[in-house]
C-alpha cells in the first residue's frame, strides 16, 4: 500500500505555489511529484481539490511577469462570461498577452499573445491581471465566431453588466485581424437579453428574415393590467416569443406561472410561441409557427384598416 505524502509546510498546503520557492522551503522534489499535486503549468504547483478553472489561473498568475496578463477567452471565462464548451473544458490552455515587445509566453497549456502596449486595459480580479471585459471581448474577435462574440457581447452589456456598447466600439481598430468579424458582432449586440439561448433565438429568428423583436417586452390586458413580460415580441403584431429553460420544465412553480402567463397573453389577444433548446437546434419547426403567427396578424390588420377606410357598418359582409 502507497504511503501517504508528508505533510507539505502550511505556506504550500491550501494555495498555489511556485516550484522554486517550495525547493528553497526544502521541499523535495519527489514530494513535488506526488499525486495530491496538480501542475498547472510547468513550475507551479496546485494542491488537489482547486483545480476548478480559477484556481488554475491563479496558479499560472505566479509565474507571469509585469508585463503579462490573462486575456482573450481566458479573461473572459474569470468575468463569468458564456463561450464556447471548447473554451472552458478543464483542458482548455490559458491564454496570456504580452503587453509590448517583451518574450511571449511559450509554456505547456498556455496559448501567448502579444498586445501593443497603448492597447492594453488590464483589470485584477482573484488577485490576477486580465484584460478588461471590453478589451477580452475584442481580442475573442479572431477566435469566436461572429454570432459566438454576439452571445458574448450580449452577456456584457446586459446581465454580466461589465460594459457597454460604446465602450466595445471603442476597442475596434480598422486594419487589426479579424475586425470585420468584430463590427459584425458588434452591430448586432442588445442590452435585455437575458441569458446565451435567448441571444442566439434572437439571431435565429432574423436570420431567417423576420423583423427585430424587442427584448422583454412588457405585455398589459384590456383594462392596462400589467399582465407579464415576453422575452422577445413584435407588439405591434401581439406576437411574443419566449424560450424555456430546462429549469421552467423541471421546477413546478416556474412551469404554472409560465402557464399562467401564456394563458394571460392569449386572452389579450396575442400569439405566444414558445421554444426549447431542440428548437434552437433544429429551429424550422418554430420558424414556421412563426411566420403562420405573422401572416394571421397582418391578415387581422389589414382587415381593421380596410374596416376604417370603409367606415362604421360597411365592412365585408
Amino acid at each position: 500500500m502507497p504511503r501517504r505524502p508528508a505533510p507539505l509546510p502550511s505556506r504550500f498546503s491550501n494555495t498555489p505555489f511556485r516550484v522554486a520557492d517550495a525547493l528553497e522551503a526544502g521541499v523535495g522534489k519527489n514530494r513535488l511529484a506526488r499525486g495530491d499535486l496538480t501542475i498547472p503549468a510547468r513550475g507551479v504547483r496546485l494542491p488537489s481539490g482547486q483545480d476548478e478553472f480559477v484556481h488554475r489561473v491563479m496558479a499560472l498568475s505566479l509565474l507571469l511577469r509585469q508585463d503579462q496578463l490573462v486575456s482573450h477567452v481566458s479573461a473572459a471565462q474569470l468575468w463569468s462570461c458564456p463561450l464556447p464548451r471548447w473554451a472552458t473544458i478543464d483542458s482548455a490552455p490559458i491564454h496570456v498577452a504580452t503587453v509590448g515587445l517583451g518574450p511571449i509566453e511559450r509554456r505547456v497549456g498556455i496559448v501567448g499573445h502579444r498586445i501593443a502596449t497603448d492597447r492594453a486595459s488590464t483589470a485584477v480580479i482573484f488577485g490576477v491581471r486580465v484584460s478588461t471585459p471590453a478589451s477580452a471581448w475584442y481580442e475573442c474577435r479572431t477566435l469566436l465566431s461572429v454570432r459566438e462574440l454576439v452571445v458574448l457581447g450580449d452577456h456584457m452589456v446586459g446581465v454580466g453588466r461589465l460594459t457597454t456598447q460604446a465602450q466595445l466600439r471603442a476597442t475596434i481598430r480598422r486594419g487589426d485581424r479579424g475586425v470585420t468579424a468584430a463590427r459584425a458582432a458588434l452591430e448586432q449586440i442588445r442590452v435585455g437579453s437575458e441569458s446565451p439561448m435567448e441571444t442566439i433565438l434572437r439571431l435565429i429568428v432574423t436570420d431567417a428574415g423576420f423583423p427585430e423583436p424587442a427584448l422583454n417586452v412588457d405585455v398589459h390586458d384590456a383594462e392596462g393590467r400589467f399582465i407579464g413580460r415576453a422575452d422577445m415580441a413584435w407588439p405591434e403584431l401581439r406576437i411574443a416569443l419566449e424560450h424555456d429553460g430546462d429549469h421552467h420544465r423541471t421546477d413546478p412553480a416556474t412551469f404554472h406561472r409560465d402557464r399562467q402567463r401564456s394563458n394571460a397573453f392569449t386572452s389579450s389577444g396575442w400569439s405566444v410561441i414558445r421554444t426549447t433548446a431542440p428548437d434552437i437546434r433544429a429551429p424550422a419547426a418554430f420558424l414556421e409557427e412563426l411566420r403562420r403567427a405573422f401572416a394571421r396578424a397582418h391578415d387581422k390588420v389589414d382587415r381593421a384598416s380596410r374596416e376604417v377606410a370603409l367606415g362604421p357598418g360597411r365592412g365585408a359582409r
